[in-house]
């Protein structure tokens, strides 16, 4: 196999002048550069990208953990993601987990073994026990409230958002309001929830389990919602729902059965998507294309940052 010293040979020049040529350093006379990139052509030599990650201690690639691939939330995150990287020459290793702890573990263990220069979790699974003992391989980055934490973060208040929501639809004159969650184990959600039961406790109104909707994830789940509030003697007059994909599925459905809204149900979607404008879905706007970006940034600093991305609400025709 050709090496370096062969190369030299070939175009009758040093060492150090093919590993400039290979590293595109400056500072190569124009003769002696066209010299080494025949040499190089003639015998279609190729990097050893082993040795060059050995010696600049970077394997420029950083690995993207998330639950789901497929879902409209993930796949604004990684666009964002993903414009940085490309200016940064990076690539992105996806690890899907399907929120299953072990496969959450593998990226963290190509973090602890050099194989990825960092690790950005989209979504968490992992107690914080096992994700302190991985700080010290390198940068680890989240999409949740880390302040107080040893990695940085950029994150959307959860709690302040979806109170804010739940303000708005009580001055709507709704107090029978619900909500609908991808999982109630998420620190999101945990969030979410004392955000309602502290908004509940303002309005003097009792808590009703019912009026929490849980693994709601897909345009399809929507329909499930409605099904479920048909079955109630009290349902709720209004929804606030985690995810525009599930508050279009909504909407579909009730357009399908019947059901007025916002007159006999009102709702507020979360994310912003094509969908919810296309739909005419109010919906809270969560820039997260920028927070992709942000994230990627923070994967690379020398210091542990946490920035909040303010929400705001989007006025449409669901409320």
């Amino acid at each position: 196999m050709t090496n370096i010293r062969d190369i030299a040979k070939m175009a009758g020049v040093s060492v150090t002048t093919v590993s400039r040529v290979l590293n595109d350093h400056p500072y190569v006379k124009d003769d002696k550069r066209e010299a080494v990139l025949n040499a190089i052509e003639k015998c279609n030599y190729q990097k050893n990208i082993n040795a060059v990650h050995l010696r600049t201690g970077k394997t420029l690639l950083i690995g993207i953990v998330l639950p789901f691939s497929d879902h409209p939330y993930f796949t604004l995150l990684i666009k964002g993601i993903a414009q940085e990287a490309l200016k940064q020459n990076y690539k992105l290793v996806l690890f899907q987990t399907n929120y299953q702890e072990s496969k959450e573990i593998e990226a963290l263990d190509m973090l602890k073994h050099k194989l990825i220069d960092a690790v950005i979790i989209c979504s968490r699974i992992c107690d914080w026990s096992i994700i302190n003992e991985y700080t010290q391989y390198g940068s680890i980055i989240l999409c949740e409230d880390t302040r107080g934490k040893k990695v940085s973060s950029t994150f959307i208040d959860h709690y302040k958002s979806f109170l804010f929501a739940l303000d708005y639809l009580y001055k709507k004159g709704h107090s029978k309001i619900g909500y609908c969650i991808g999982r109630r184990s998420g620190t999101n959600s945990q969030q979410r929830e004392l955000a309602y039961k502290d908004f509940l406790k303002k309005i003097n109104v009792p808590f009703n389990s019912e009026y929490i909707f849980d693994d709601c994830l897909n345009f399809e789940d929507g329909e499930q919602v409605i099904n479920q509030i048909k079955t109630m003697n009290t349902p709720p007059s209004a929804l606030l729902v985690t995810s525009d994909q599930v508050a279009a599925g909504i909407v579909t459905c009730c357009q399908n059965q019947n059901i007025s809204i916002p007159d006999e149900l009102a709702l507020i979607g979360f994310d912003n998507q094509p969908i919810s404008e296309y739909m005419n879905i109010t919906t809270i706007d969560i820039p997260l294309v920028e927070i992709g970006r942000k994230l990627f940034i923070q994967a690379f600093q020398e210091y542990i940052t946490n920035e909040e991305i303010p929400a705001r609400l989007i006025e449409r025709k669901t409320v």
